[in-house]
Protein backbone atom coordinates (compact mmCIF):
# COMPACT_ATOMS: atom_id res chain seq x y z
CA UNK A 1 0.00 0.00 0.00
CA UNK A 2 1.28 3.48 -0.86
CA UNK A 3 2.37 5.82 1.90
CA UNK A 4 -0.17 8.36 3.06
CA UNK A 5 1.10 11.52 1.40
CA UNK A 6 -0.38 14.96 1.64
CA UNK A 7 -0.42 17.15 -1.44
CA UNK A 8 1.67 20.31 -1.20
CA UNK A 9 -0.55 23.37 -0.99
CA UNK A 10 0.89 26.83 -1.54
CA UNK A 11 -1.89 28.38 0.54
CA UNK A 12 -1.34 26.11 3.55
CA UNK A 13 0.07 27.24 6.85
CA UNK A 14 3.67 26.22 7.45
CA UNK A 15 2.56 23.74 10.09
CA UNK A 16 0.48 21.93 7.46
CA UNK A 17 3.42 21.49 5.09
CA UNK A 18 6.11 18.83 5.25
CA UNK A 19 9.17 20.44 6.90
CA UNK A 20 11.47 20.11 3.90
CA UNK A 21 8.84 21.70 1.63
CA UNK A 22 8.51 24.95 3.54
CA UNK A 23 12.25 25.41 3.83
CA UNK A 24 12.58 24.71 0.11
CA UNK A 25 9.76 27.17 -0.58
CA UNK A 26 11.44 29.88 1.53
CA UNK A 27 14.77 29.42 -0.28
CA UNK A 28 13.05 29.57 -3.68
CA UNK A 29 11.20 32.73 -2.65
CA UNK A 30 14.46 34.44 -1.64
CA UNK A 31 16.18 33.31 -4.83
CA UNK A 32 13.42 34.75 -7.01
CA UNK A 33 13.03 38.15 -5.34
CA UNK A 34 13.18 41.05 -7.79
CA UNK A 35 16.72 42.35 -8.07
CA UNK A 36 15.63 45.92 -7.30
CA UNK A 37 14.50 44.93 -3.77
CA UNK A 38 17.19 42.35 -3.02
CA UNK A 39 20.58 43.10 -1.45
CA UNK A 40 23.77 41.91 -3.11
CA UNK A 41 25.04 38.43 -2.29
CA UNK A 42 27.89 39.91 -0.20
CA UNK A 43 25.54 42.05 1.90
CA UNK A 44 23.19 39.07 2.34
CA UNK A 45 26.02 36.87 3.59
CA UNK A 46 27.26 39.62 5.93
CA UNK A 47 23.77 40.02 7.41
CA UNK A 48 23.44 36.26 7.92
CA UNK A 49 26.87 36.22 9.59
CA UNK A 50 25.54 38.63 12.22
CA UNK A 51 22.41 36.51 12.67
CA UNK A 52 24.42 33.33 13.16
CA UNK A 53 26.27 35.01 16.04
CA UNK A 54 23.10 36.41 17.65
CA UNK A 55 21.54 34.77 20.70
CA UNK A 56 18.09 35.69 19.35
CA UNK A 57 18.41 33.20 16.44
CA UNK A 58 16.35 30.05 16.95
CA UNK A 59 15.53 27.53 14.21
CA UNK A 60 16.06 30.10 11.47
CA UNK A 61 13.82 32.65 13.13
CA UNK A 62 14.55 35.83 15.04
CA UNK A 63 13.14 35.62 18.55
CA UNK A 64 13.04 39.40 18.76
CA UNK A 65 10.73 40.03 15.78
CA UNK A 66 9.58 36.56 14.68
CA UNK A 67 10.86 36.76 11.11
CA UNK A 68 12.70 34.14 9.10
CA UNK A 69 16.12 35.76 9.10
CA UNK A 70 17.06 34.48 5.63
CA UNK A 71 14.05 36.27 4.16
CA UNK A 72 14.52 39.44 6.20
CA UNK A 73 18.22 39.61 5.35
CA UNK A 74 17.57 39.37 1.61
CA UNK A 75 15.59 42.60 1.28
CA UNK A 76 17.13 46.07 1.05
CA UNK A 77 14.38 47.75 3.08
CA UNK A 78 14.81 45.45 6.07
CA UNK A 79 17.14 45.87 9.01
CA UNK A 80 18.13 43.94 12.10
CA UNK A 81 15.53 44.55 14.81
CA UNK A 82 18.21 44.76 17.52
CA UNK A 83 18.60 48.17 19.14
CA UNK A 84 21.96 48.75 17.44
CA UNK A 85 20.75 47.57 14.01
CA UNK A 86 23.80 45.46 13.24
CA UNK A 87 23.19 45.01 9.52
CA UNK A 88 24.94 47.05 6.92
CA UNK A 89 22.97 49.15 4.49
CA UNK A 90 23.54 48.66 0.81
Amino acid sequence: MAEDTKAFCRKCLLEDMPENEYFKSLKEYVAHLDEDIKVSHNVYEERLKHCRQCDQLLNGMCRQCGCYVELRAAMKKNYCPAANKKWLSE
